[in-house]
């Protein structure tokens, strides 16, 4: 029997006793802030900073937008969860919600195969670096990467719209995503999760795929670098994409495998590693920029014995 929902009741972390509702929306609070001020700083320093105005750095700054709006897109609402009881979301809220996590992942993963890209060229064909991967190149792949997952998440949204729902409206999870609706849905629901489940595995797969094959290059060519100081100070260019690359894509792999080898999670814990690695990357990625990459650290350490000098200045 088809139900008529005019709601979604979300649970947060199944099983959470009422006496950690205060310190686990705290950690959330404080992870949101995190997200949100690390983020943010990024996105300022790079664009007042007219030395960081570089294909690199606005890649960076691409991926801090991502993560800076999946935060405000999920955080929020799973705060207000535990501070306010605001368990309830309507039918045309989740399903917006659910459209920008997905739409956001997606765009996420195809800007980090922009900048394996720009590692790849750096490396393996480094003379025609600057010719080849210029700030417009990068605008223009990074748009793509938005405008890929911008169109066809509207087609998963509109599926998803069109599902008949005959169990419940309580959805076990923090925040309303694809699998979560998919699960309240009739048997006659496989189509949409089919169609779900493809168009994720194909913006995480493809981005993987070439992301592994052009460091496997990139290995390649640093091993044919003759002395050690060179190859050491070739890696170390890649370190933070590497770092920021695994943080990503190790955890979302780990939990497809579990699931292909037919090891299942309890709700409980489901939910918590779907929110430790959906979250924490974000609050880890700008402190990597920031102390990983040579230019920005200059630039901070610059601006810092400015900022010192002139307030010593000043007492004097």
């Amino acid at each position: 029997m088809r139900l008529t929902i005019k709601n979604f009741f979300i649970t947060g972390f199944p099983g959470l006793l009422p006496k950690y509702y205060g310190p686990v929306s705290g950690l959330l609070f404080l992870l949101y802030l995190a997200i949100a001020g690390g983020n943010i700083f990024v996105l300022v320093f790079v664009k007042h900073e007219r030395s960081l105005h570089k294909p690199s750095y606005l890649i960076f700054c691409h991926l801090a937008l991502t993560d800076l709006m999946f935060g405000t897109v999920t955080l929020p609402k799973a705060i207000s969860l535990y501070w306010f009881d605001g368990k309830l979301v309507s039918f045309f809220s989740c399903f917006a919600q659910m459209y920008f996590v997905h739409f956001l992942g997606a765009t996420h993963s195809f800007i980090l195969m922009v900048m394996a890209l720009d590692r790849f060229i750096a490396i393996c064909s480094p003379l025609h670096y600057n010719s080849l991967f210029t700030n417009t190149t990068v605008s223009v792949l990074c748009g793509i990467s938005w405008f890929m997952p911008f169109s066809w998440m509207f087609g998963v949204v509109l599926d998803a719209l069109s599902l008949p729902f005959c169990n419940s409206n309580i959805i076990v999870h923090c925040y309303c995503d694809h699998i979560s609706i998919f699960k309240l849905g009739c048997e006659n629901a496989h189509i949409s999760a089919a169609l779900g489940l493809g168009l994720a595995m194909f913006s995480l797969l493809v981005p993987l795929g070439f992301i592994i094959f052009s460091y496997f290059i990139i290995i390649v060519s640093v091993l044919r670098i003759s002395s050690s100081e060179g190859r050491i100070k070739a890696l170390s260019t890649c370190t933070p994409q590497v770092i920021i690359t695994c943080l990503f894509y190790f955890p979302r792999c780990f939990v497809y495998l579990a699931n292909f080898v037919g090891y299942t999670f309890s709700a409980s814990a489901r939910v918590v590693i779907v929110m430790l690695y959906s979250h924490l990357p974000a609050a880890v990625n700008p402190i990597i920029y920031c102390f990983k990459t040579k230019d920005i650290k200059e630039s901070l350490k610059i601006r810092f014995f400015t900022a010192k000098n002139f307030i010593t200045s000043k007492v004097s």
